[in-house]
């Protein structure tokens, strides 16, 4: 059995070995400051050994980067204390610098004269590293290293301060990218990561170093330009930043696009406070979003009017879904506009149609409640509804005696994309006894180009149903006739912007005319929406539409008009 050393017998040993073995670098100097001996801790932090040391000021050690008031006040502390301690910057015998934390402490004879200082440091670069990566990270964004709102916070108070002595002025520009969350919805949050680090890198690239690019969250950024001149050199500066985050991004063969909505502020005529200023470039976004998205508005006293009052209805349309969805003081409802074939002239279709009815700010356009929806990701909730209320009322309509009668409904981006929308569907048909030919979903074709791959793998799962597929508003976006070709759809629907001229604009009558030879081409019915009059309904038939739905035959109807009224226009035909 290994016999474990002998241990020191006396107190002196003991002293040695503690001198010896302790982790702490310890250095002992004489009463004229140069050292006399070092331990092995100090040989080993340092990289100077005892006789590179020897009869040397610890001065040799330092690194010039400590100040001189931390020297002064050690010097006046150990004099008149005999102690002290405090962080240091030295220097290795390699030339890599160091924090430590250094303890001295002076050595008296019996008769009160110093006679050595004995110093001991240790390393204090690790925690140093953690507490300055924890302040890092308290201060920035993780994903994009952009200043948070916490710091944008302390930055503003000192911006504030600065200007409010100088004089000057400066910008903020609150921006939010335009649809950004379709782009987490169709190809993921590590796609939608990627965009926003790409984003964060361009709002670097084009302000000066002096100036604040922070992130607020989401896909909101602010940035403050320092010691601004004139409101016209923020304008360019403005519209130089829109262009270049309008800039298509290439991420993972994808080529992506989001474009910019940038509302701005100036200090101090728009606020004297960060949360002012903050609420007015706010504003000044939505304004530019309401202008169509892709610009820049400068703030103005009536946009808090226009502010407050989209708040309030975001808030009211929160309210109404959850009324109606639990069926306390029901709200929404839907009305069904008629589709009639052209072959027979029967009501064969009703497209589902979502209204507003506010008990204090009366009928919401669907124009605005719809738009608010998708800004605040209230479209799934409300999509959902839609749907499951328009699969209850087709079984109502189906037992008041109704047949061979479809219902449309339009799917939003955020339910194309969930995962379980063939197992939801399933349980509506089965929960209301509906054939899957009975129901027709249409999606937009915007939608549908988001990620074509995707849209076609989920298609196919809902043809594969039986259920009747649609592109709503065809025309209207931007598509690639060879994924079109590969969509599993039945039908298009060609938007109402290009029947309204039919008879007077030869343009929107060339379209019309390619798109249903297109369609038929492809095998798909074509359905116009908006038909009004009898000209546009004549011209549509001679060129070989499927389908008409419009105030011609009908606007949209309650649903408690919709047996009556279809049940007439059918039976005059069967006379």
């Amino acid at each position: 059995m290994t016999q474990s050393p002998e241990l020191p017998v006396t107190l002196q040993a003991l002293r040695a070995c503690a001198f010896e073995c302790v982790n702490e670098a310890v250095m002992i100097a004489d009463a004229d400051s140069n050292i006399i001996d070092v331990n092995p801790a100090f040989v080993r932090m340092t990289g100077y050994t005892l006789e590179e040391v020897a009869g040397r000021n610890p001065r040799m050690l330092a690194s010039g980067q400590t100040p001189s008031e931390t020297y002064e006040a050690m010097y006046r502390s150990l004099s008149i204390e005999g102690h002290w301690q405090g962080e240091v910057w030295d220097r290795r015998k390699d030339g890599r610098t160091y924090p430590k934390w250094l303890s001295v402490t002076a050595i008296y004879d019996t008769g009160g004269a110093i006679t050595h200082y004995v110093g001991s440091f240790s390393d204090i670069s690790s925690g140093k590293e953690a507490v300055e990566r924890m302040y890092y990270m308290a201060h920035h964004d993780p994903l994009t290293g952009l200043a948070n709102r916490s710091s944008l916070d302390a930055q503003m108070e000192r911006v504030l301060t600065a200007a409010r002595r100088s004089g000057h002025q400066f910008a903020l520009m609150l921006i939010d990218m335009d649809n950004f969350k379709q782009v987490n919805d169709t190809l993921g949050h590590h796609v939608g990561d990627q965009l926003l680090i790409r984003i964060a890198d361009r709002l670097r690239e084009h302000v000066r170093a002096s100036d604040t690019v922070a992130r607020l969250g989401g896909d909101e950024f602010v940035v403050i330009l320092h010691d601004i001149e004139h409101a016209q050199s923020v304008a360019a500066i403005t519209s130089k930043l829109a262009r270049a985050l309008a800039e298509p991004y290439e991420l993972e063969s994808h080529l992506l696009y989001s474009t910019p909505s940038i509302g701005v502020c100036l200090f101090p005529n728009d606020g004297n406070d960060p949360d002012t200023l903050l609420k007015h470039a706010d504003s000044a976004m939505y304004h530019a979003k309401a202008q169509g998205r892709n610009n820049f508005q400068f703030f103005t006293p009536t946009m808090n009017a226009a502010a407050h009052e989209r708040l309030r209805f975001e808030t009211a349309l929160r309210t109404a879904l959850e009324e109606t969805t639990l069926q306390i003081a029901p709200q929404f409802c839907l009305h069904f506009q008629p589709q009639v074939d052209l072959a027979s002239g029967r009501i064969t279709g009703l497209e589902a149609l979502a209204r507003w009815d506010h008990p204090e700010l009366g009928a919401i356009p669907p124009t605005i409640f719809i738009q608010i929806a998708e800004e605040t990701g209230l479209i799934r909730p409300l999509g959902d509804w839609v749907f499951w209320e328009a699969c209850r009322k087709l079984r109502d309509f189906k037992a008041a005696g109704l047949r061979n009668l479809r219902v449309a409904v339009n799917l939003s981006t955020q339910q194309l994309r969930h995962e379980q929308l063939p197992v939801v569907i399933r349980g509506a048909l089965a929960c209301y006894d509906l054939e899957a030919s009975e129901l027709e979903l249409e999606i937009t074709e915007s939608t549908a180009m988001q990620n074509p791959e995707a849209t076609i793998r989920i298609l196919e799962q809902l043809k594969d149903m039986g259920i009747v597929l649609a592109i709503d508003d065809f025309g209207t976006g931007y598509s690639s006739l060879s994924y079109l070709k590969h969509l599993p759809i039945h039908r298009l629907k060609l938007d109402r912007s290009f029947v309204k001229d039919i008879e007077s604009d030869t343009n929107d009558a060339a379209i019309c005319s390619a798109t249903i030879v297109l369609g038929h081409n492809l095998g798909l019915d074509l359905v116009a929406e908006g038909v009004e009059t009898e000209a546009q309904r004549d011209y549509l038939h001679s060129i070989g539409c499927d389908l008409l739905q419009g105030f011609l035959y009908s606007k949209p109807l309650p649903a408690s008009e919709v047996v009556a009224f279809v049940s007439r226009w059918n039976a005059r035909l069967d006379h």
